[in-house]
Formats: structure tokens, sequence, C-alpha cells
């Protein structure tokens, strides 16, 4: 995987340490912050070190297993049993941030279905 970043991504801002972020976990590949609002007690954002800008524009199946894997990490790292993984695919879905990016939600109840 490449290093690519995109200089107005704010998120790759985050990555490079040129806005502060409350970094959960961070790799070669994957970088993990609390979100700024969060929507539940642990919200944390998962995303990868590439610059993607959402699902559907990446061709690397890689991306996706690094920052699941890295999820699942971050739950067992802090002791959630039950918790929501969420990825918004384009503006229509929520996103708003155009870097992948999964939330790790947790901490309270969920319904279903979501939105």
């Amino acid at each position: 995987m490449s290093s690519q970043r995109e200089p107005d991504c704010l998120f790759c801002k985050i990555i490079e340490g040129q806005i502060p972020g409350d970094i959960v976990k961070k790799t070669d590949r994957i970088t993990a912050f609390r979100d700024i609002s969060p929507q539940a007690p642990t919200h944390i954002l998962v995303i990868p070190n590439t610059h993607v800008a959402s699902v559907s524009e990446t061709s690397e199946d890689q991306v996706f297993s690094d920052v699941l894997g890295a999820a699942r990490d971050i739950a067992r790292e802090q002791n959630l049993s039950d918790y929501r993984l969420v990825v918004n695919n384009g503006a229509g879905a929520g996103q708003s941030v155009f870097h992948l990016h999964f939330h790790l939600l947790a901490g309270r109840p969920f319904s279903w279905p979501p939105g």
C-alpha cells in the first residue's frame, strides 16, 4: 500500500500530525482516533493511512482487511463485547469526510434498523 495523502483531507492531516487527534492506535497501515462529535460513549474512527475516498473508490481488499482487523483489535483492547461498526459511502449515506473511515461505536444500546 502506498503512503499517498491528499493535502486538503482532514483525516490525512490527522495521520500526518498536522491536526491533533485523540489517537487510540496507529500502525504503518491504519490510524484510529476518537470522534470529536461522539454518537456513543465509545466512538472511534478507524481509517487507512493511505487516502481512499470511500468504499466505492478502492479496489485493494487489503485496505478493508487492515481497517476491519484494527477495529476488532481495538474493540478487544477496549474490552468491548458489544459494538457496532458503521461505514458510510457517499454524501447521501451520511459520509461527510471523504477519506474511508469505519465508526466503532459502543457503550449504549443500538436500535435496528439504523438511520
